[in-house]
């Protein structure tokens, strides 16, 4: 398969979710080979959209250059890999893409307008050949040999709003947009002061996050699946992977798993060349 870009630049306005200001975005086909780069046009400088360039993990991926970072890159990420695209320039003139629904079915609207052009060059893809875990308390992240890019997640939260939720999935352009694309991000009501305090959440609201408070969606009505959680944090996870590098060919579980653990998880991933091989897809 050839790599892929986007057809046409796009563009949308939305609040970012931690810093709370207006931002505009653009995304515009990317020369081939050449990756999915951010670009802010405030600070002028190129940051690559790459595992090995997160700086930050606290309720977000934060992708960092020379002192410059962009946020909450996870859900624009897992729109570019559900939609197949390897090469983009996303152009911001703030710390972080729109939050715009929190999924990343809003960006997908985006991809739909663009539409989809095929590069010359053929597409990479990373094959996973031995296990990797890692793991942090009761929470882990492990990577499997398998001929599929399967998803396979489960969490717990002691709030029967959630309980326990278990998904897995074939991930597919369509299994993508079906299964997990619409799943929106959600936050907890009691923890949304000393969020504010430290600078983060400013953007949140209950028309683009889940709201749970006690045992209860305070905005329940803004719900797509029964396990919606489980479902975004897949979505968390596939966006997180994505900085990969290349589309990852193999089995991902995650327990309990975050921001943070999903990178170290390719970080460890990487570490070994024995772990895997890049191969033309």
């Amino acid at each position: 398969m050839s790599r892929t870009t986007i057809a046409k630049p796009v563009s949308a306005e939305g609040v970012a979710l931690h810093a709370g200001v207006p931002v505009r975005m653009t995304l515009a086909p990317g020369a081939s080979g050449s990756g999915i780069v951010f670009h802010r046009t405030d600070l002028n400088v190129d940051i690559p959209a790459l595992y090995d360039h997160v700086g930050d993990t606290r309720l977000g991926t934060v992708l960092a250059e020379g002192g410059a970072s962009v946020g909450v890159v996870e859900h624009l990420m897992a729109a570019l890999a559900g939609a197949g695209i390897d090469d983009l320039r996303v152009t911001l003139d703030g710390p972080e893409p729109p939050i715009l629904g929190g999924d990343s079915l809003s960006y997908l609207h985006l991809i739909d307008e663009a539409g989809l052009a095929e590069q010359v060059a053929p597409r990479p893809v990373i094959r996973i050949l031995k296990p990797v875990s890692v793991e942090q308390g009761e929470a882990r992240a492990s990577f499997y040999p398998a001929d599929t890019r399967h998803f396979d997640f489960e969490i717990t939260f002691a709030t029967d709003a959630i309980g326990t939720q278990r998904f897995s999935l074939d991930l597919t352009p369509e299994s993508f947009r079906r299964e997990i694309a619409p799943a929106r991000t959600f936050g907890f009501v009691h923890e949304l002061d000393a969020l504010l305090k430290a600078g983060l959440g400013r953007g949140a609201s209950l028309e683009n996050t889940l709201a749970i408070e006690g045992d209860r969606v305070v905005n329940a009505d803004l719900m797509r699946f029964p396990d919606e959680f489980v479902r975004h944090k897949i979505l968390d996870a596939i966006g997180d992977l994505a900085l990969a590098g290349a589309p990852l060919i193999g089995r991902f579980e995650g327990l309990r798993s975050g921001h943070a653990l999903n990178n170290a998880l390719l970080r460890a991933l990487f570490a070994d060349p024995v772990n895997y091989e890049l191969m033309s897809g």
